[in-house]
């Protein structure tokens, strides 16, 4: 089993829950591609009696606005890596589980049994249910040479075969990596002007930004290009589907490694549901799923393919969300 540290943090929560407009006996999620495959998802409804109702994102900002544009009442259960709870908890976006309505925890390897950034205190604020990373993609039969470095992307000679997750936190965590920062999630004011420089050098190699697993795939398709800042494992499987030899790398300088997680909004409307499907998620058939056809890394199982956990920088909270938010937004508006 590869060797997963996850940060500690101290995180207060409200833990009561406010008014929904969720109907009787459904479990409302907001989740990422491969947290609600069919697979389990219809099983789960004729065991439970509990019908499910996804909405996907393509990025970690627009899962927060979402959120937070009706304070949690949307949505029962929301899938966040570990770094977000200070961020959902400060904002009231979230409440505690009940263990005594989730028998399917012991089904969670050890490395995921006390993961310090989802608990307060006594509290379970989270439940892990996959981690991966977001290595860079690319086309080996359109490359001479295997990347190594974050650098390939601003190669002049991949100059518009380029496209990058158009999430804040992630560009600038790999732009900090690249650039050799100690620490890339506790910038200075000068580190962050040098980031942001970075990334807007980079939109001269940019063919396109791209929001979610599918969109990627498509926008790779549609035009040239060769090389990308992945949004995780399943888009290796889908290019690949597609017939392109595509490879998935974790250069020198490392990539961002996450660990996702069932989150209890503050706004559940069915609590026997959201807690149904959450111990649902901890059987081990939906491990294999996520792991076989997803390629994540599953909290129940040994991670088949997943070597390189060690060469990770996993995520944690970072000095000001806002201010990176705000920092993505001047590049996404700079010209090149």
């Amino acid at each position: 089993m590869p060797k997963l540290k996850f940060p500690m943090m101290a995180v207060c929560l409200a833990t009561f829950a406010i008014g929904s407009t969720a109907s009787a006996q459904e479990v409302r999620l907001l989740a990422f591609e491969g947290y609600a495959d069919d697979a389990w998802r219809v099983p789960f409804e004729e065991a439970s009696g509990c019908k499910v109702a996804v909405s996907y994102v393509g990025g970690v900002d627009e899962m927060f606005a979402k959120m937070a544009g009706s304070d949690g009442t949307d949505f029962d259960l929301v899938s966040i890596d570990t770094s977000l709870y200070p961020r959902y908890a400060e904002a009231g976006l979230l409440q505690a589980f009940d263990d005594q309505k989730l028998s399917n925890l012991n089904n969670l390897l050890p490395a995921f049994q006390e993961v310090a950034a989802v608990q307060d205190g006594e509290k379970r604020l989270g439940i892990p249910i996959a981690w991966g990373s977001q290595g860079l993609i690319y086309d080996a039969d359109e490359l001479s040479d295997a990347p190594t470095s974050w650098g390939a992307m601003w190669d002049p000679e991949n100059a518009q075969r380029v496209i990058a997750l158009d999430d804040s936190n992630n560009n600038i965590v790999m732009a900090a990596l690249y650039l050799g920062f100690d620490d890339p999630f506790d910038l200075t004011d000068e580190q962050m002007v040098q980031v942001r420089d970075k990334l807007i050098d980079l939109k001269g190699n940019l063919l396109s930004y791209y929001a979610g697993f599918e969109d990627g795939v498509a926008v790779w398709e549609s035009g040239a290009a060769t090389m990308m800042l992945s949004m995780g494992e399943p888009q290796l499987g889908q290019l690949r589907e597609r017939g392109y030899n595509a490879v998935y790398s974790i250069p020198k300088e490392g990539a961002v490694g996450w660990l996702d997680t069932w989150a209890l909004s503050a706004g559940a409307g069915d609590l026997d549901c959201a807690h149904a499907w959450a111990d649902y998620s901890l059987r081990p058939e939906v491990g294999e799923v996520l792991n076989s056809k997803y390629g994540y890394g599953p909290t129940t199982m040994e991670a088949e393919g997943l070597d390189y956990a060690d060469n990770l920088v996993w995520l944690k909270p970072v000095e000001d969300m806002d201010a990176r938010v705000r920092l993505w937004n001047e590049v996404k508006a700079a010209t090149k």
